[in-house]
């Protein structure tokens, strides 16, 4: 996934398995990926729920930008957009003052058709609107076979939740035959 991503970066979301976390994320760079976030620490996320009790994107964002002002914290923000009127309203917000903010999430601007291709038109129109004023990152839709055509639109990352928590087991076994131990051990003279 994270060559065929190129040249946008491929990263995995903060869902990771219960107590894995930190081998869920290293496994990611492992495969060439890149880690988003360790924890609700280290970046905040302004998610549609967030925009939704705040009132609004303009809302939510004054609010982020108003606490960490407050409180001298220098993180990055990144705001989820889920049309293009929000990332109007986004990129209006951030004209008309100065903000905390580092990243657009286009979440669902990939629209699945039903000949099992993708839609990438609205994404592709998002990262013209943002005009690399911001970092982007496409969410949503994400799979091994649209990541490639999601990664050529322009966006500097793309988010996939299933390389952490939708990943496949190996499975493995372990068999202990103490007969055959002990008899190449006498063989050896080790038992």
């Amino acid at each position: 996934m994270a060559d065929a991503a190129h040249p946008a970066r491929i990263l995995e979301t903060r869902k990771t398995a219960p107590g894995l976390r930190l081998l869920d994320k290293w496994a990611v760079l492992i495969g060439g990926g890149q880690n988003h976030r360790m924890g609700l620490f280290d970046m905040v996320m302004i998610k549609d729920n967030h925009i939704s009790v705040a009132g609004g994107i303009t809302s939510a964002l004054a609010s982020v930008d108003q606490y960490l002002e407050q409180r001298s914290l220098k993180i990055p923000v990144e705001i989820e957009t889920r049309t293009l009127d929000e990332v109007k309203e986004v990129l209006l917000y951030a004209s008309q003052r100065r903000s905390s903010l580092t990243r657009i999430m286009l979440d669902n601007m990939v629209v699945p058709l039903p000949n099992g291709n993708i839609d990438v038109s609205m994404l592709k129109e998002a990262v013209k609107l943002i005009d690399g004023k911001f970092e982007t990152e496409a969410s949503g839709n994400v799979t091994v076979k649209t990541v490639n055509k999601i990664g050529q639109t322009g966006v500097t990352y793309i988010s996939s939740g299933a390389l952490t928590h939708s990943v496949k087991a190996l499975d493995i076994s372990l068999k202990v035959d103490l007969e055959l131990a002990r008899e190449v051990g006498r063989r050896t003279n080790r038992a």
